[in-house]
């Protein structure tokens, strides 16, 4: 009876084994899993001091090889009319994933200090144009997958945007003040 009891443990915790998950093939194949991903937020703002940010994706779906329509807007509530804010070449930030291959899709920015001046009420906005980077020794699904985004022919797969805006502002004082504020969003790319 000891030996069929461990005989049968032994099975189960085999047959458990070998099932695994198909959550995340390693393969760079989105395909297996991207039905299992649903769509949480394609609208979100943070707000901090007299600042709202935004992060929004026009649509929860886009068909594969095209672009997607993702933006990010600044708007400022305060009491003055006008502020001066201060950011690399641009206050947004688009930073993504896509889930089905765990690949990272990196948003560099060019650092000149630049000024820009927002009206109150008045939203900055900036739309998504693509990004990614990536070495010669990466595996050739991902140096592909990355041509593809920086070209705005997104692949397949469940995308996640953690995007973010950094700036600061000065009083007449010459005091800094900085925000970074972040919203993610998210949206699948079907075929």
């Amino acid at each position: 009876m000891k030996r069929l009891l461990h005989f049968l443990l032994l099975l189960l915790t085999l047959l458990l084994t070998a099932c695994g998950t198909a959550e995340e093939p390693a393969n760079g194949d989105s395909s297996a899993s991207v039905e299992y991903y649903t769509v949480k937020a394609t609208e979100a703002e943070a707000t901090e001091g007299d600042f709202i940010y935004r992060l929004v994706s026009e649509k929860e779906e886009y068909a594969s090889g095209g672009p997607v329509e993702l933006y990010a807007e600044l708007e400022y509530i305060g009491d003055l009319e006008t502020i001066d804010i201060f950011h690399a070449a641009s206050p947004f930030y688009f930073p993504m994933e896509e889930k089905t291959r765990s690949y990272e899709i990196h948003y560099g920015m060019e650092e000149p200090l630049i000024t820009t001046t927002l009206t109150k009420g008045e939203p900055l906005r900036e739309q998504y144009s693509g990004s990614g980077g990536y070495s010669a020794e990466e595996d050739s699904a991902y140096i592909e997958f990355t041509k593809n985004i920086i070209d705005m022919q997104f692949p397949e797969g469940y995308y996640v945007v953690d995007g973010y805006t950094d700036f600061y502002t000065e009083n007449s004082a010459t005091a800094q003040t900085k925000y970074e504020m972040h919203a993610e969003v998210d949206f699948k790319v079907l075929d």
